[in-house]
């Protein structure tokens, strides 16, 4: 993996992904069903190949069928049934159908992992209308139709469930890309109130909360504004794509048998410290600032 801001290449290649080291032992996942979305590409990638490396048979969606293709081979590579939907999840009745389907051939349905999603980095007084909908109808309103389909299945069937969200390190705003802040930060608090509404079903409601964590999204991002991101935490580095599968495991797995309406932040300290500008560092904020004033005698 390249760790320079300026690198042409971000994030783990697909062999470099596979060789990643788990904590978690092989066939931990054997019989289950996991649906992740946006499982084409980043995150959702790394998260699906993990699930798949430890016996998990796989669901997964996402808008481009080619990236979704591709990685719906690499996962059957590994030994892995697998179910690819192209779809969008802004489409409440294409989550509906997806849903459907996933418990017609896998026989139901027992983690669901969201993470499609996406943003784009702008000043907040230059959205227009059209781009702040188009971010809270994905990250928000799109993770919720997820959310709300699978339960509604689990409780029709009266099967216990899991829902991960992938979301963002929002505990210090999020300047540069304030759109997905709004979004992301609904998601956390409607999985705080909908884990304990459906606690009684036995589904369980967590968020994965990544902090700078580097993956081919980094391109997306100017040079000056993804230079930030290795400065954004005390570590003084990216995390990885592996970072974040291992946290939604252990969520998923027996060792989160008792979290609930939790959200685990993968970020390097970086909500304790952190300056990220997706947009680049405005002078104004830049250290040092101008003259320090001299002092009053």
């Amino acid at each position: 993996m390249e760790t320079s801001a300026t690198s042409r290449r971000y994030g783990f290649n697909d062999a470099e992904l596979l060789a990643q080291p788990t904590v978690f032992r092989p066939g931990l996942f054997a019989g289950q069903t996991v649906l992740v979305s946006g499982a084409g590409s980043g995150l959702g990638k790394a998260v699906a190949a993990l699930f798949a490396r430890l016996g998990a048979r796989l669901a997964i969606c996402g808008r481009d069928p080619a990236r979704l293709g591709a990685a719906a081979a690499l996962l059957r590579g590994l030994g892995a049934e697998v179910i690819a939907v192209p779809m969008s999840i802004r489409d409440p009745d294409q989550v509906q159908a997806l849903i459907e389907r996933v418990w017609a051939e896998a026989g139901g349905l027992d983690l669901l992992v969201n993470n499609a999603g996406g943003q784009f980095p702008q000043a907040a007084l230059d959205y227009t209308a059209k781009g702040w909908n188009a971010v809270i109808d994905t990250n928000l309103n799109g993770t919720w139709y997820m959310m709300q389909a699978a339960a509604r299945a689990w409780v029709a069937a009266k099967r216990p469930g899991a829902i991960v969200n992938i979301v963002a390190d929002i505990w210090r705003g999020m300047p540069g890309i304030a759109h997905t802040c709004a979004a992301r930060a609904g998601v956390v608090y409607v999985s705080k109130s909908v884990a304990v509404e459906w606690a009684p079903h036995r589904i369980r409601v967590n968020c994965v909360a990544p902090g700078c964590v580097e993956t081919t999204a980094f391109s997306l991002y100017p040079p000056e504004g993804s230079a930030t991101f290795y400065e954004a935490n005390p570590m003084l580095r990216a995390g990885d794509a592996q970072d974040i599968a291992e946290a939604c495991c252990y969520l998923a797995a027996p060792s989160g048998k008792f979290v609930t309406g939790e959200v685990v932040t993968v970020d390097g300290g970086q909500q304790l410290w952190g300056d990220p500008w997706p947009i680049g560092r405005p002078d104004y904020f830049r250290i040092p600032h101008g003259a320090a004033p001299a002092p009053k005698e």
